[in-house]
C-alpha cells in the first residue's frame, strides 16, 4: 500500500517525528490520492503544541464545489455506520427520547410518507443540484427496549406510525404547545418514551423544529422524563436549528457538568458545519481536544464535509490528523473523498480511493456505488457507469428493489430510456414514493414529459394527499423544459389541494421563471416567500437569481441578492463573491473595497477568484494608464 505514497517523509508534531504505522497506511494512501488536481495540495508540515490545531490551518482556499443547499437536515454520517462506532450519530431521533420505536416503523414511515410537509435535504456528497442519490439518509436508529416497541406492531406495515402525543402537538392551536400538552395529560393520557420517540421523529421529518424544541422544554420542565446526555444533545441540536449557534453554545453552560460529554460538543460541531461556520467549527473541534475527548471519525468527517464545500486544501490536514490520532476512516470518510475526486473529474484518483477502501475491508454500499456511477456518467465513461449499475442491480433488480430509486435517474443520465422503462416496470405495479419521484426525474431528464406526468398521476391516485415535495418533482421537470404554463397550472393545483408550499417548491418556481426569462418575477417570488414564511429559502434559489443578474452586469441587483442572503443567514463564501464580482466584470465597473469585504468575511481568493479580482481592481495598472501617468 505504501506504493501509492509520493514520499515517505516524516511528519512532525510537537517537534517529535511521527511516522505512519501500519494502521495508518490507508489514511496516507488516501492522502496521496488527493494530492493532485482535486484541488487538494500536498499536506503541509504543521507545527503545533496541541496535536493539530485547526485554527492554525492555512487560510487558503481552493475552488469551491457547486453551491450547497441551505435547508438541510443534520449534517453527519448518515446511514454509514460500518463498525458500530457511530451508533450515536445525531439526526432524526438521535437521543434516547427520540429513539424510533423500531426499525419496521421507521422503514414504513419512510416508504409511505403520505402527508409529508416540506422535506428539504442537502445532498452533502453531490455537486449536482438535481441529484436523486440520497447519500445522507437517516443517521441513527437507536433501539428501545422490547417493552417500548409495541406501538407499531398492531398497525399495518404500510401505515404511517403516528403517536397520540404527536397528534396532540399537531392539533395544538397557536404558537405555544405547552398548554395543550398540559391539558392532554390532564385528560388521562400517559407520556411514554415510545410516544416521545415517534413525536420527535415526525416533527423532525417535517422540519417543525420549533415545536420539537417546545416538546423537549415541556418534558424537562414537567419532569416527565429524566434527561440524560443524549436528551440534552437533542435540545442543543434543536436550539441551534431554531435560535442559532450562539444560543446553542450558551445553552451548553446550563447543562449539568456530568452530562456535558462528547455527544454534546459533537452536536454543536455538526450544526456549525451545517451553516458553514468554519471559525466556530474549528473552535468547537479544538475545545473537544482541550476537554480530552477522543478524536472520532464522526468529528473528523464533519470537518471533511465542511472543507469539501469551502476549502478542499484543508482535507489533507484532516487526513493527517486522523493518521496521527489513529482514527480509522469510516465508510462515510471514503464517500466524502470519493465524491471530492469525482467533482474534480479525477476518475483515476477516485478509483484509487475505492481500491484503498476495499483493501481495508470496507465494501462500497449502494450509496457509494451510486456516487461512483454518477461521476462515471458525468465523466462520459459509459461502460464503467453501466457496469456499476448492473452491479447495483445484483443480477435481478426485483430482488434488489431498494436500488431502483437510485438506478432510475442514473440510467436516465446515460440516456437509456429502455433501462429506465425496465426498472420502472418492476416498481410500477406497487410503487413507493421515492421510486415515483426518481421516475419523474428520470423521465424528465429523457425529455419524456408525458411519461413523467403519468407517474405523477399514479402517485395522486395511490396517495390522495401529496406534499409539496412530490409536486416539486414534476415542477422541476416543467422548469427544465421551460414549460411555464404547465408549471403555473401545477402550482395552482398545489394551492387548491391545500398543500403547504416551502423552500423546495420556491426553488422550483424560481428556476421555472428564470428559464422562461422572467428573472424579476423569480426575484419577487423568492422575496415574498422569505417574508411570509418562517422557513429559509434554499441557497441555490438565491444564487440562481444572482447569477442571472451577474450575467446582465446588473451590479445593483447582484448586491441586493448578496445582502438578502446574508439577512436570511447564509454566510458569505467564495460562491457568492464569484457571482458578485462577475457582475462588476460584466458591467465593466470597478469594485471598490471588495478585497476588504472578503477579508472581513474570512474569504480568501483562490486562483479563479484572484483572476476576477484583478479585472475589477480600480487601481490596477495597464499599458495605457502607465503612459498617461
Amino acid at each position: 500500500m505504501w506504493a501509492l505514497l509520493r514520499t515517505s517523509r516524516t511528519l512532525k508534531y510537537r517537534g517529535i517525528g511521527v511516522r505512519a504505522s501500519r494502521t495508518g497506511c490507508a489514511k496516507l494512501e488516501i492522502l496521496s490520492c488527493l494530492e493532485d488536481n482535486a484541488g487538494v495540495l500536498e499536506p503541509r508540515h504543521v507545527n503545533s503544541d496541541r496535536s493539530l490545531f485547526l485554527n492554525r490551518f492555512y487560510n487558503t482556499t481552493s475552488d469551491s464545489p457547486r453551491s450547497f443547499r441551505g435547508m438541510c437536515s443534520f449534517s453527519s454520517q448518515a446511514g454509514t455506520k460500518s463498525s458500530g462506532e457511530e451508533d450515536d450519530d445525531l439526526e432524526d431521533g438521535f437521543s434516547e427520547l427520540e429513539t424510533p420505536v423500531n426499525a419496521d416503523a421507521i422503514q414504513a414511515d419512510k416508504e409511505e410518507d403520505e402527508n409529508d410537509d416540506e422535506l428539504v435535504s442537502e445532498p452533502e456528497l453531490s455537486g449536482e443540484e438535481d441529484n436523486n442519490v440520497d447519500i445522507e439518509g437517516p443517521q441513527n436508529e437507536l433501539e428501545l427496549s422490547e417493552t417500548e416497541t409495541d406501538v407499531s406492531e398492531k398497525r399495518s406495515p404500510r401505515k404511517r406510525a403516528f403517536s397520540a402525543l404527536f397528534k396532540a402537538i399537531m392539533a395544538a392551536p397557536g404558537i405555544s404547545i405547552h398548554n395543550s400538552l398540559d391539558k392532554w395529560v390532564e385528560e388521562g393520557n400517559d407520556v411514554t418514551r415510545a410516544d416521545i420517540a415517534l413525536a420527535m421523529l415526525n416533527l423532525r421529518k417535517r422540519r417543525m423544529y420549533g415545536r420539537a424544541l417546545q416538546l423537549s422544554e415541556w418534558l424537562e420542565s414537567t419532569k416527565r422524563v429524566d434527561f440524560v446526555e443524549r436528551d440534552y444533545a437533542s435540545r442543543l441540536d434543536l436550539i441551534a436549528k431554531v435560535r442559532g449557534i450562539q444560543k446553542a453554545e450558551s445553552y451548553i453552560e446550563k447543562i449539568p457538568k456530568s452530562f456535558r460529554g462528547e455527544v454534546i460538543y459533537r452536536t454543536l460541531l455538526a450544526n456549525c458545519v451545517v451553516v458553514g461556520n468554519v471559525k466556530k467549527a474549528e473552535e468547537v473541534f479544538n475545545k473537544m481536544k482541550d476537554l480530552e475527548f477522543p478524536t472520532t471519525s464522526f468529528a473528523c468527517n464533519q470537518l471533511l464535509l465542511l472543507y469539501k464545500r469551502i476549502d478542499k486544501k484543508k482535507i489533507a490536514d484532516v487526513l493527517l490528523l486522523m493518521e496521527k490520532e489513529n482514527v480509522k476512516p469510516s465508510l462515510f470518510t471514503y464517500k466524502i473523498l470519493i465524491d471530492t475526486k469525482g467533482q474534480s473529474n479525477d476518475i483515476t484518483g477516485m478509483d484509487q480511493i475505492v481500491e484503498t477502501m476495499k483493501a481495508e475491508g470496507i465494501e462500497p454500499d449502494i450509496h457509494t456505488q451510486a456516487i461512483l456511477a454518477r461521476h462515471y456518467v458525468s465523466g462520459g465513461l459509459r461502460e464503467k457507469a453501466e457496469a456499476i449499475l448492473k452491479e447495483m442491480e445484483g443480477g435481478n433488480v426485483k430482488d434488489n428493489r431498494w436500488a431502483c430509486h437510485s438506478l432510475l435517474p442514473l440510467y436516465a443520465g446515460l440516456g437509456r430510456a429502455d433501462e429506465v422503462g425496465r426498472v420502472w416496470k418492476v416498481c410500477e405495479s406497487n410503487p413507493r414514493l421515492e421510486e415515483c419521484l426518481a421516475a419523474i426525474e428520470a423521465w424528465g431528464k429523457l425529455k419524456k414529459i408525458e411519461e413523467a406526468e403519468a407517474v405523477f398521476d399514479r402517485m395522486q391516485k395511490i396517495w390522495k394527499k401529496l406534499s409539496s415535495k412530490h409536486y416539486s418533482a414534476l415542477l422541476k421537470v416543467y422548469a427544465n423544459h421551460k414549460m411555464l404554463a404547465k408549471g403555473k397550472d401545477l402550482v395552482k393545483q398545489m394551492g387548491d389541494s391545500g398543500c403547504r408550499i416551502g423552500p423546495l417548491t420556491w426553488d422550483a418556481l424560481v428556476k421555472l421563471y428564470i428559464e422562461a426569462g422572467e428573472v424579476e418575477k423569480a426575484d419577487s417570488i423568492l422575496q415574498k416567500a422569505a417574508q411570509q414564511n418562517q422557513m429559509k429559502p434554499m441557497f441555490n434559489s438565491y444564487i440562481a437569481i444572482m447569477d442571472q443578474y451577474a450575467k446582465r452586469g446588473d451590479v445593483h441587483n447582484s448586491e441586493k441578492m448578496f445582502h438578502r442572503m446574508r439577512q436570511v443567514g447564509y454566510l458569505a463564501r467564495l460562491r457568492q463573491f464569484h457571482c458578485l464580482i462577475q457582475a462588476y466584470i460584466n458591467a465593466k465597473a470597478p469594485a471598490y473595497g471588495i478585497r476588504e469585504r472578503m477579508k472581513a468575511d474570512s474569504v480568501f481568493p483562490n486562483k479563479a477568484l484572484a483572476g476576477q479580482l484583478a479585472l475589477v481592481d480600480p487601481f490596477r495598472k495597464t499599458a495605457v494608464s502607465d503612459l498617461l501617468d
